[in-house]
């Protein structure tokens, strides 16, 4: 009660100050991270239009060091400060409920994926928090804009995300840098990683209610000897475990198996790799983009969708290869065709009707850039 009077006061007063029209106010995972959408349309702003601020809310800020941008922790007071006057509000997950939305204030909302597997929101009320609906609902009435990556997606958001206004359908600025990316940039992240001429698998699963850590027990070394055989070439695996892990994750002793769950930007891990292993990501939609094989590593599927989350496709109409068992997995990579893997890829995105072209953060800067210039 005391917080909710607090907040209350504090809001009450930033709402003195002007908003200030070129000021962009962004934040990631709740201010957990420098990644996914709103890091993509942050670093297009910074290079290309230098005349708006962009402010970054982290809950550890000494951590980043990022150049062009000014960084406030959260819940201070210059974050209610910054919340409160800000222009634009550019997140990816849903705001916090101290965000008191002013009349001229512009929310852009991201979301978190291109595409997905796991059913959200309305199509997943029965599987989420009470608390959390209320926040989901109350956020949908102050957005303004939300990013749709594909035609598919636009469809699950006007039926599931409690909103009806306007939808942009312009691909999802994360994916912006697997399309547009180089080799310079491909090689810093590998030396970052300590990783030389190695072929590249990055297995990346997602996390299960109970924090279930058995499904993940896929044999590295066999794996690694199958990929060698298969590609005739030496490999490194990459584990990025689902970031609700970080404080469980089992420490891997096996060697050329690298634990990349602390890296910030899956993005740059999609972009180095060779091969993906996931589950019930959305990773795997993200991934289409390369072209590279990517393979459904599922040992509690029928388990998850009945305690965990119903799924939008059957898993078994996607273009992925799907295994439950370290024995399946192995054959499905020793007998992988690319040229089936393509015909079947080639399908499912006609299907879905990607909106992916490499400009999706050009166009939400462009839009930003629009109201500013309504405004003079």
């Amino acid at each position: 009660m005391l917080r909710e009077y607090i907040l209350k006061f504090i809001n009450e007063i930033t709402k003195m100050f002007p908003i200030k029209k070129n000021r962009c106010l962004i934040y990631s995972s709740y201010g957990a991270n420098y990644g996914c959408n709103p890091k993509y349309v942050s670093k297009y702003l910074v290079e290309n239009n230098p005349e708006i601020e962009v402010i970054w809310v982290f809950n550890q800020p000494e951590k980043y060091d990022i150049r062009g941008v000014k960084k406030v922790k959260n819940m201070s007071l210059k974050y209610f400060y910054y919340l409160s006057t800000s222009k634009f509000i550019i997140t990816n997950f849903r705001t916090p409920v101290e965000f008191k939305k002013r009349d001229k204030q512009i929310y852009i909302q991201t979301w978190h994926s291109s595409l997905r597997l796991k059913m959200i929101e309305k199509d997943a009320e029965d599987t989420l928090p009470q608390n959390y609906i209320k926040q989901a609902k109350e956020d949908s009435k102050k957005l303004d804009y939300l990013v749709s990556g594909c035609r598919y997606s636009t469809e699950i958001f006007k039926r599931c995300f409690w909103y009806d206004g306007e939808i942009l359908e312009i691909g999802t600025p994360r994916n912006d840098f697997l399309l547009t990316t180089n080799e310079k940039k491909i090689r810093d992240i590998k030396d970052n990683l300590g990783i030389g001429d190695e072929k590249i698998l990055l297995y990346a699963p997602t996390f299960r209610k109970d924090n279930n850590l058995d499904v993940y027990n896929i044999n590295y070394e066999r794996l690694l000897n199958n990929l060698e055989k298969k590609y005739n070439y030496k490999w490194k695996i990459l584990l990025r475990l689902h970031p609700h892990l970080i404080n469980i994750m089992p420490e891997i002793k096996v060697e050329n198996v690298i634990n990349v769950t602390k890296y910030d930007d899956i993005q740059e891990l999609l972009a180095i790799s060779d091969i993906l292993i996931s589950d019930y990501s959305s990773l795997m939609f993200d991934f289409t983009i390369t072209k590279r094989p990517c393979f459904l590593y599922v040992p509690d599927l029928e388990e998850y969708q009945s305690k965990d989350r119903k799924l939008y496709f059957n898993v078994k109409e996607l273009p992925f290869k799907i295994a439950k068992s370290n024995d399946e997995l192995m054959d499905e990579i020793v007998n992988f065709s690319n040229e089936e893997y393509n015909k079947s890829l080639e399908l499912f995105l006609n299907k879905i009707r990607s909106y992916e072209n490499g400009k999706a953060s050009q166009k939400i800067a462009e839009l930003i850039k629009n109201k500013i210039e309504e405004e003079r």
